[in-house]
């Protein structure tokens, strides 16, 4: 508890630092960046100033969480034997607890955020400077780093400059492991280099002729294309489009068994010198969605629309950990708190909420999510209203089993004991109630958390989920059933959801176990 409490203590002050200094902290960034991204979680103090105060009721309440934590751990007695047999018997249960250790790896993982994905640099070394890019809320320019020209006012593009550095060796440009953003970074085509054997292209790494695209590049990593054209097995054949180095279509053509059958060109100089201008050898030209290209750092290839699928998967990680930690805690203390009452006072209250659940457990749960949300205005939203509406319905599976557990020890000696003493309504609840029945709550976490990544990844794979700016395994999967051509998505994406579920489920039948009052059952 204590550690747990620590934790949450210093993410808040990371937060909080990082808002008062403009530091960009991983993770602990999000709760500010959340409500700048919607205007209503916003003040507008006046025409330049906003007042983020989702981000700052956010860590406020973190703050109070972390340090409740802290202050309950050292007034608490000794711990409970029962609990450390409980712990110790989870731990003997293997598969349990190696799946808890993954996933607080990927939960790790998942919180170095830019550390480990991102296009923004980690450090570049400039005129004997160096700045952190990464690490800051300033948005670095062209012209910040030495960049004239036209485009010195653009936003600084740290993956050219890593390369142009390296050419002129005019500085050092840090990237993270993963240069891509999850969503936002849209990449140009990808291409790559061919080897020529007695007159046939192959594709490196291909033992067979190659047969798709291919082009000679004025530039590769903007895939400005010089030439363009079809090859089958090895050799050019068909037609022929060529671009000047502006970008103007000034020539086409037809070949045929490698020889120009015809060709017209219509540029500003003449065929010859547009023909002899230096340009990158043949490459195999691959549109979006691109396959794996481990020389260009995209491991799991492209989704449709140019993001880097492996940075696209690390980014819906993040937001299925985020949504549980934001759902499960809320989820949980509405459902708890009702469970209890419902079974404490009976009579009358207890009849009228068994109603009120049993009419909005007839509702189907995903077609109401799917009308709430296609009713939100495009402008508000976002996981907080996608969550907001998860909630509503998420809170009513655990109150049948919470009211039972009430039902049973209200009249228990301890419970009447209490009431002699004086004790409140709120503290034989949350004090006397709630500790006996924390077995049930553990059990149900991991089913709960499996059941918010799958609405979620339901919800996004129909359309009706979070906005294109969070990166989502359903839409990853929605696209990769679009275009099973590139089998890459939708394998990647099958892989990344049924691991996570099966870790969980793993977690959550390990606990089931360990908090089992029989002493011996299937695992023994």
């Amino acid at each position: 508890m204590r550690t747990i409490g620590i934790l949450i203590t210093a993410l808040a002050t990371l937060a909080i630092c990082g808002e008062i200094f403009d530091i960009a902290f991983p993770t602990a960034r999000w709760f500010f960046d959340a409500s700048r991204k919607l205007p209503w979680l916003n003040f507008t103090t006046d025409a330049k100033t906003i007042f983020p105060w989702f981000g700052w009721l956010s860590v406020a309440i973190l703050v109070f969480a972390g340090i409740s934590l802290i202050v309950a751990s050292f007034v608490a007695g000794p711990p409970n034997p029962v609990t450390i047999r409980r712990i110790r018997r989870f731990k003997e249960i293997k598969r349990g607890y190696y799946s808890l250790l993954i996933l607080l790896t990927l939960g790790g993982i998942a919180s170095l955020d830019q550390v480990l994905v991102g296009k923004r640099a980690l450090a570049v070394q400039h005129n004997g400077q160096w700045t952190f890019p990464a690490f800051v809320t300033k948005d670095y320019k062209n012209k910040d780093f030495g960049i004239n020209g036209e485009n010195a006012e653009a936003a600084a593009d740290f993956r050219e400059m890593k390369r142009r550095f390296a050419t002129t060796g005019e500085g050092k440009v840090i990237m993270p492991l993963v240069p891509y953003d999850p969503t936002g970074d849209t990449l140009p085509p990808r291409s790559r280099p061919l080897v020529q054997r007695e007159g046939i292209y192959y594709e490196t790494g291909s033992r067979s002729p190659y047969s798709g695209l291919v082009a000679r590049y004025h530039n590769v990593q903007n895939a400005r294309m010089h030439l363009r054209h079809t090859m089958r097995k090895g050799i050019l054949q068909g037609p022929v489009d060529g671009w000047d180095t502006v970008g103007n279509p000034v020539y086409n053509g037809e070949f045929k068994d490698g020889k120009a059958l015809r060709d017209r060109y219509t540029g500003k100089t003449t065929k010859e010198q547009f023909l002899a201008l230096e340009t990158s050898d043949f490459r195999a030209v691959k549109y979006h969605p691109a396959p794996p290209i481990p020389e260009e750092k995209n491991w799991l290839g492209t989704n449709s629309i140019g993001s880097d699928v492996l940075a696209y998967l690390f980014g819906g990680l993040q937001v299925n950990f985020k949504a549980a930690i934001i759902y499960l805690p809320i989820v949980y203390l509405i459902g708890i708190s009702i469970g209890l009452m419902m079974g404490y006072f009976g009579g009358i209250f207890d009849l009228i909420v068994q109603r009120l659940i049993e009419i909005f457990s007839n509702i189907p749960f995903l077609f109401v999510v799917i009308i709430f949300s296609s009713m939100v205005p495009e402008i508000y939203k976002g996981l907080p209203v996608i969550l907001t509406i998860l909630i509503l319905f998420g809170w009513m599976g655990m109150t049948y089993l919470m009211r039972t557990a009430a039902y049973r020890d209200k009249e228990r000696d301890y419970i009447a004991a209490a009431r002699v003493l004086g004790a409140s309504t709120p503290r034989i609840l949350f004090r006397h109630l709630l500790p006996n029945t924390v077995a049930i709550i553990i059990t149900l976490v991991p089913f709960t958390m499996s059941g918010l990544i799958s609405s979620l990844t339901a919800l996004d794979y129909l359309g009706f989920g979070l906005p294109p700016e969070y990166a989502t395994w359903g839409r990853l999967l929605s696209d990769g059933l679009a275009n099973l051509s590139s089998p890459w998505l939708v394998s990647s994406t099958f892989v990344s959801l049924v691991t996570l579920l099966v870790l969980i489920t793993f977690v959550g039948e390990a606990v089931r176990e360990a908090f089992d009052p029989k002493k011996f059952s299937y695992y023994r």
